[in-house]
């Protein structure tokens, strides 16, 4: 799930319909909405502001470690600096150090994309309990592609974190095509489909609110909690940067991509209910 630009088969626009320019007003009046709709997620209120000075605990905690897409963690650092978030990076073996109370002295974690399998292998069992409850206790947590089937449930011989209540997620329909990566329309329930970056990422039928949709339907980005945390799960990679559309078409300028990153991300830190079907 490592994010380069590549060979494989792409989806067509004829399969899946680009927005068109005059859709793009509605869409940065929505972005707007976001990122000033403080509603509190599921009535959960918002945690207060966290000191983001040099020194003192950054209100985000983004994992670096084993099994991550460098150019994930690049990208996501790209978006939280752009709009001024702080952020410390954590590794496999520093995430295993970490109890449940130093998971609490953040406000957000966010897990990116890579290989889930060999994110879940580098961190031990304890870890992925501490997460479990720290999120449970009230940390709020993005995951994305792989971040977001580590949400779920695999069960014995996977190392998730299950804050789905045991609902496990399974891979986008292309995924069954021989497609790994590709420019997908993204519905939303309240503005116009956004293009944006796909590869090997789930599809959440079965748990949460439905943020965004699939073309064929599925769920693509959803949000819901786990005890006291808030939790969104992304299938598709909104913070990529334009190199990764090489060989792809794309309607939806990478600028409005990234601001609709930037929107998933102020929504987990800040407790921001989205707009959902």
């Amino acid at each position: 799930m490592d994010q380069s630009p590549s060979n494989e088969p792409v989806y067509s626009s004829v399969l899946f319909p680009r927005i068109g320019a005059r859709c793009r007003a509605l869409i940065a009046a929505w972005l707007v909405l976001v990122s000033t709709a403080f509603t509190a997620c599921e009535g959960h209120g918002d945690r207060g502001s966290a000191p983001q000075t040099t020194g003192r605990i950054a209100p985000i905690l983004l994992f670096s470690g084993t099994g991550t897409s460098p150019n994930d963690v690049a990208a996501l650092e790209t978006i939280l600096s752009s709009n001024t978030l702080g952020y410390s990076k954590v590794s496999s073996s520093q995430l295993n150090e970490m109890g449940e109370s130093q998971l609490g002295r953040y406000r957000l974690l966010i897990i990116p994309g890579g290989d889930f399998v060999e994110i879940g292998k580098s961190l031990t069992s304890n870890t992925t309990a501490n997460i479990r409850n720290a999120v449970h206790n009230g940390l709020n947590y993005l995951g994305i592609c792989a971040g977001g089937f580590l949400a779920g449930n695999f069960g014995s011989g996977y190392n998730s974190f299950n804050l789905t209540s045991g609902v496990k997620f399974s891979f986008y329909s292309a995924e069954g095509l021989g497609i790994r990566k590709a420019a997908v329309a993204i519905s939303s329930a309240a503005a116009p489909p956004l293009d944006q970056y796909w590869e090997d990422g789930p599809q959440f039928s079965g748990w949460g609110d439905v943020v965004g949709k699939y073309p064929d339907g599925t769920p693509a980005i959803v949000e819901g909690t786990f005890g006291s945390g808030c939790v969104i799960l992304s299938g598709v990679h909104a913070e990529a940067p334009e190199s990764w559309r090489l060989g792809m078409k794309f309607s939806s300028p990478v600028s409005e991509d990234n601001a609709y990153a930037g929107a998933l991300v102020r929504a987990g830190l800040n407790r921001i209910s989205l707009p959902h079907y």
